[in-house]
């Protein structure tokens, strides 16, 4: 009954839009309507206390580890600022997703321009390849501290890492602006309802009555090119690591070199196997799996690791909490 009563709801929201029977200027001036989650209306407001609980601890958590990270003078080393910058990420990542989301849940707020639906869909798309281009800076750190210590230095720069912050953006930004040339280029004449909490590529690409190949091609191979390589090269840069670590004549070196990656392990598998799962139950469980849940991960994974990544650091790296410590000590010796 809750699930005839959200979908008769959206219907009427879509015929008093003019979008029954769309062509592609209705599509472009009525806009798009995001159902939330298919099959779980009923529980929206429900959904919606944990999901604004991860969003606000992941704010929280990531806008502290910047904040410690920014004051500590000793932390302003390669590692650091490639933390701060995955912590950048995360925040603009859940951001660009759960505020939509949860007025969706409590709202109904359902509505969304089609620029609005392709800003959001470039933004959520861009920050996921930045995401991953930061972890593999990351490993390249890794893979330096440990492998050629003595040059470390040397070779991770100010200059250097200025450069793999501009290549991170403007590798992101190539790969991600074609996309919505190939969104507009479509022509759209569906019903303008996407079964989504958010826009994603190929959900406003399956709104067109034309042929989509290319946006699916294009999508894949936008994939494979930069977050599939990204693990490959992580992957690469680990076995070095792990082969130089293992020959370490003292099993304290060994543990001490392991420990410095611990932390960023924890937060590759919390990025590759939430992504590597929705990906492999999308392209293999579509019959199996209710699409519900393809949703429910899709928004799970836009807030589960942006609100771990900072408590996986915190806790495992001694010197963030040590700048913790530093940081709140300061503060208290100000206010008193």
């Amino acid at each position: 009954m809750a699930q005839a009563r959200a979908l008769k709801k959206i219907m009427a929201l879509s015929s008093a839009s003019g979008t029954a029977t769309m062509n592609d200027s209705d599509t472009r001036t009525a806009g798009c309507l995001l159902t939330g989650i298919p099959g779980l209306e009923y529980l929206h407001i429900w959904l919606s206390v944990p999901f604004c609980t991860m969003y606000v601890a992941a704010l929280a958590g990531n806008g502290i580890l910047i904040c410690i990270i920014l004051s500590q003078p000793s932390l302003h080393e390669p590692m650091y600022i490639f933390l701060s910058m995955l912590a950048s990420a995360d925040i603009l990542l859940s951001t660009s997703t759960m505020p939509k989301a949860l007025a969706n849940f409590w709202l109904g707020s359902s509505h969304i321009s089609f620029d609005g639906c392709l800003t959001q869909m470039f933004f959520i798309h861009f920050l996921f390849v930045a995401d991953s281009a930061v972890l593999l800076a990351m490993a390249f750190d890794r893979f330096v501290a440990i492998c050629s210590p003595l040059r470390y230095a040397t070779v991770l720069t100010s200059t250097v890492i200025g450069k793999i912050v501009a290549a991170t953006l403007t590798r992101s930004f190539i790969i991600m602006f074609p996309s919505i040339f190939l969104l507009k280029r479509l022509h759209y004449c569906r019903v303008n309802i996407i079964a989504h909490t958010f826009c994603e590529h190929m959900g406003i690409a399956r709104l067109s009555c034309s042929d989509i190949s290319i946006n699916v091609w294009y999508g894949l191979a936008a994939a494979l090119l930069s977050t599939g390589l990204d693990i490959i090269l992580i992957a690469v840069s680990y076995i070095h690591i792990l082969r130089a670590v293992f020959r370490l004549p003292s099993r304290n070196a060994r543990s001490k070199a392991l420990s410095t990656c611990g932390s960023h392990v924890c937060v590759i598998l919390l990025f590759c196997i939430p992504a590597l799962f929705s990906v492999f139950a999308y392209r293999f469980g579509g019959r199996h799996i209710p699409h519900c849940v393809h949703i429910l991960l899709a928004n799970l994974y836009v807030v589960i690791p942006p609100m771990l990544n900072p408590i996986t650091y915190g806790v495992r790296t001694k010197q963030i909490g040590e700048g913790a410590e530093q940081m709140f000590s300061h503060l208290v010796k100000e206010y008193k």
